[in-house]
């Protein structure tokens, strides 16, 4: 079994836990033409269901000079793991019935109610760089982005369109904002496609926008909220990659 700091997690077969062992086997022969394709050194892939781990391989090398195996316990760099940490933080205030997923994100921050436009690239027109209306069209929103559509980059909010150009002109944000002084400049830009038509990363703002309902709905800055609800009780280690509070 795989050692976690709660105790240990049982294996079992996958048929125990209604997985194909057949369709598990996918998983390695995916990995491994990404290894051999040079994309990556080795990876370790994991599956568990209903309490059982029902796949758990590691291949190719943790370390390329001295071929090393990937070990199943290897240690890698990860990012942007502050969007699961919030996800968690968010979804306990779901669990207490204080938000709810189909909540339009206007309900706990006012500006939002203005958001609703999207900007559509005009064809043949090279976007601007410097995020000047004439590249686009606007259009109306067919509906207000929701807690949900954040939560899955489908929002549209600075998402890598002509949309995110305006926001990153009208809503710049410097290292001393607070979320509570730069969320609702967001507002005042287009959204980059209709709410829930598209997945599109939405690298930080997204998230920011579901930190700062955090604090909100519980009346705590984000930090304080990460650190009594979730670091304290699981003994983790405060980090500084969050965004800042207040």
């Amino acid at each position: 079994g795989l050692q976690l700091a709660a105790g240990t997690v049982p294996v079992g077969k996958p048929e125990d836990v209604g997985l194909s062992s057949e369709r598990l086997k996918r998983i390695g022969e995916a990995v491994q033409r990404h290894i051999e394709a040079g994309n990556v050194s080795g990876a370790v892939t994991l599956v568990a269901r209903k309490g059982r781990i029902a796949h758990f391989e590691a291949r190719g090398m943790i370390d390329l000079d001295s071929k090393k195996p990937m070990p199943k316990d290897g240690v890698f760099r990860l990012a942007s793991m502050s969007k699961p940490i919030t996800g968690v933080a968010l979804m306990m205030l779901v669990e207490e019935g204080k938000i709810r997923l189909n909540d339009p994100v206007s309900r706990f921050i006012p500006e939002f109610k203005g958001l609703d436009k999207v900007a559509v690239a005009k064809p043949g027109v090279k976007p601007a760089t410097d995020g000047g209306e004439a590249a686009f069209d606007l259009v109306p929103a067919s509906r207000p982005i929701t807690i949900a559509d954040l939560l899955k980059h489908g929002s549209g909010l600075v998402s890598g369109g002509p949309g995110a150009s305006v926001a990153a002109r009208i809503a710049p944000r410097t290292p001393t904002d607070t979320l509570a002084a730069y969320i609702p400049n967001l507002a005042a830009g287009p959204l980059d496609f209709q709410p829930g038509t598209l997945w599109r990363y939405s690298g930080q703002a997204g998230f920011d926008v579901l930190s700062r309902i955090i604090e909100v709905v519980s009346g705590q800055t984000f930090d304080a909220f990460l650190k009594q609800r979730l670091f304290d009780p699981l003994a983790m280690k405060d980090t500084a990659f969050f965004p800042a509070a207040g």
